[in-house]
């Protein structure tokens, strides 16, 4: 389905609003849809990750700041803060990627469709994981000494399934209201069709 640049400016308007509402508490009531927020933009804003992609990730890092100056700390003096901080930039991109390889390949609205999607978002988020978790783990400060692979191992299978369910649950919403955007447009499509003749 090819969007217009309004579509294009809409949906990801609705993306970054969803990213800074989420964002400011990472374990709140309402988790962060970050990586769901990355991997639908590059469902629905591929093409675009030259603009887009560079947006939300600067959106990220600004909330990231408001959020830890808030709390009255220097950005780079917060835990969560170091030099594996600029691995999200990859990280995310490896969530885009997954979304954008989706829309290539299982944009239709058929049950193989929802076979690719399970399968994208669990290859992306297990990437984005892998290089989120991993660099914090090896290049992070906050980290003690001594470090191991079987510790990070154990810090791995911690984390792993509460963040892959948090960017299902929100790709799956993102996912019901495509196909019921899409049935929608095809409907009014479709009764175009008949008041012109």
């Amino acid at each position: 389905m090819a969007l217009t640049h309004v579509q294009r400016t809409g949906i990801f308007a609705l993306l970054a609003i969803v990213m800074a509402a989420t964002r400011v508490n990472h374990f709140g009531a309402l988790p962060d849809a970050s990586w769901a927020v990355f991997f639908l933009g590059g469902f629905w804003l591929r093409g675009s990750a030259r603009w887009a992609f560079p947006l939300l990730m600067a959106e990220a890092v600004l909330v990231d700041f408001f959020v830890i100056r808030g709390q009255g700390i220097s950005f780079f003096d917060h835990y969560c803060v170091s030099v594996a901080y600029w691995c999200l930039v990859p990280a995310y991109f490896s969530m885009w990627l997954g979304g954008s390889w989706l829309a290539r390949h299982g944009s239709r609205l058929e049950l193989r469709s929802l076979g690719l999607l399970v399968a994208s978002l669990v290859v992306a988020a297990s990437t984005c994981y892998l290089i989120s978790n991993g660099s914090f783990y090896w290049l992070s400060d906050s980290v003690p000494q001594p470090r191991s692979f079987g510790a990070w191992g154990a810090n791995l299978a911690d984390w792993y399934l509460p963040y892959l369910r948090t960017a299902a649950i929100y790709v799956a919403i993102g996912a019901v209201l495509h196909v019921l955007v899409v049935q929608l447009a095809a409907r009014l499509h479709r009764d175009h069709g008949r008041l012109a003749h």
